[in-house]
């Protein structure tokens, strides 16, 4: 297989360094003299130091930055469980109609009824979709609807006066946030093996109830990329002691359609609109980590809550809930992801998402069969269970006899032009190679990502050098991550003084 093209690397200076006195994009218009401004003196700006630039200047910097970056634009972008699948640009369009793009979150009811309603029909698809009756917009992603639902199960409890469950059970293939976000809503973590086949160990979930289990946290399919056949039990044995189910949804994807989490028994969970429903992904942000909820919660959701008044055929606020949580982010959310994952569910329809799902455990076990051919990785858990969204490889037997990690593998995936997949996690499995391909890549792109793994595995076995020392191609090369770990270069002035 031939290598990708060279990626473009630009020497560039920041934005501040490129103005020049005098330059201008845009004049707007002044504020007139008469005009009364109501801030306090202090808090009034003299000068907003930007710096002056030409509309032709900002566009050939930010053009120079993307040809250094990679995205789903770019290619093959098979980040395990993080599920970055392509993002229509209808969306992107249908986010930023003015009558959207241009509201102020303070606007009367009466003036915003548009966005009400496209927020209200979103929460009814997610509910049908899901088989929950109740929502919150609110989260601003999958961690902090992790910590939303969370909250909401230990405001549940103790209005039962269930002060002594204190625990929340969480198996290891779980997603890294989800200990992080019981412990946060002051819960005691406990953890519980999988069994061979990368399942929950139904024998260390028994050990692991007791009259202090509040809930257990799962994510099905589990980050291995396998169904858990025996959801129905766990959710059994969880309610048996009064726990409540948790469902991390960052995996709906593989699922979407086809099985509802309210079916599996799950009390809550919450969705990655940015995920599962194509909002931009990456960067940091921003995201949407939507929670649902069954009746049993439904009286703890965030407020304010967005309802339908029959009589007056109007949307509004409703924050008359008295066990609501209260707010877990300012006004109802990053409305623009809403938007976006709106306009993906309603040009897809029931059907469409249904086959979007069907087409990514197509890919995704395709994948897993191309791996079952190639020397030097291997599956740790039944390499025969079907795989869902995502399959998890070990590059064990690659290091063994060459010396090549999969990090190393992983990072010589940039120079085919693909992007690297997750890396050591989930920590179950040693070396660890977690590849989602979604339903976004087609026969012909994943038979690029395989035989790129194939001619690395080849590399590998006769000139390692390459492999360790890669990437070769691209904009920046390999970093000492360890260093930069120790002593971060933090700023545009530290490097410069670095190079010195």
């Amino acid at each position: 297989m031939k290598l990708g093209s060279r990626q473009a690397k630009w020497f560039e200076p920041l934005v501040f360094e490129l103005g020049s006195e005098g330059r201008r994009a845009y004049h707007p218009q002044p504020f007139s003299e008469d005009m009364e401004i109501d801030l306090p003196e202090k808090l009034q700006r003299k000068s907003l130091n930007l710096p002056e630039l030409s509309e032709i200047d900002v566009v050939r910097h930010v053009v120079r930055l993307s040809q250094m970056n990679w995205g789903v634009d770019s290619g093959p972008y098979t980040l395990g469980s993080c599920t970055m699948k392509y993002n229509p640009k209808v969306n992107e369009a249908i986010a930023r109609l003015p009558g959207f793009a241009d509201l102020h979150p303070d606007q009367p009811e009466g003036t915003v009824q548009g966005i009400l309603k496209a927020l209200y029909l979103l929460e009814e698809s997610l509910k049908q979709l899901t088989g929950f009756t109740g929502a919150t917009l609110q989260p601003a992603a999958g961690a902090h609807g992790e910590f939303t639902g969370i909250l909401m199960i230990r405001a549940y409890h103790l209005d039962h006066g269930n002060t002594e469950k204190n625990e929340i059970i969480i198996p290891d293939s779980a997603h890294g946030t989800n200990p992080a976000s019981a412990s946060m809503g002051g819960f005691k973590v406990i953890e519980i093996p999988s069994n061979e086949k990368g399942m929950i160990d139904l024998e260390a979930l028994k050990a692991a109830l007791s009259s202090k289990t509040a809930g257990a946290m799962i994510t099905n399919p589990n980050t291995l990329g396998i169904f858990e056949s025996e959801i129905l039990e766990v959710s059994r044995m969880v309610h048996e002691v009064g726990g409540l189910m948790y469902w991390d949804g960052a995996n709906l994807n593989g699922v979407m359609g086809v099985v509802k989490p309210a079916e599996m028994g799950f009390d809550v969970m919450h969705t990655n609109l940015h995920k599962t429903f194509s909002g931009p992904h990456g960067t940091g942000g921003p995201g949407a980590g939507v929670v649902l909820v069954n009746e049993v919660l439904e009286p703890y959701l965030p407020i304010p809550r967005i309802k339908y008044d029959t009589a007056s055929q109007a949307y509004y606020f409703d924050y008359n809930y008295p066990k609501s949580i209260g707010h877990v982010h300012s006004y109802y959310g990053n409305v623009g992801i809403l938007l976006r994952a709106l306009a993906y569910i309603a040009r897809n329809g029931g059907e469409g998402l249904r086959e979007s799902c069907l087409t990514a455990v197509v890919n995704a076990n395709y994948l897993g069969k191309k791996f079952k051919e190639l020397e030097g990785f291997k599956f740790e858990q039944d390499p025969n269970l079907p795989r869902k969204h995502e399959v998890v490889v070990s590059a064990t037997p690659l290091l063994e006899k060459t010396t090549v990690s999969a990090f190393d593998v992983a990072k010589r995936l940039l120079d085919y032009r693909i992007h690297a997949p997750t890396v050591y996690f989930p920590l179950i499995v040693k070396e660890a190679m977690m590849i989602e391909p979604t339903e976004a890549e087609s026969k012909t792109s994943l038979l690029e990502i395989y035989e790129a793994y194939k001619a690395i595995q080849q590399e590998a076995m006769t000139k390692p050098e390459i492999v360790k020392e890669a990437p070769h191609t691209t904009s920046v090369g390999r970093l000492d991550e360890t260093g930069l770990a120790k002593e971060p270069l933090l700023s545009w002035k530290m490097m410069q003084k670095q190079n010195e």
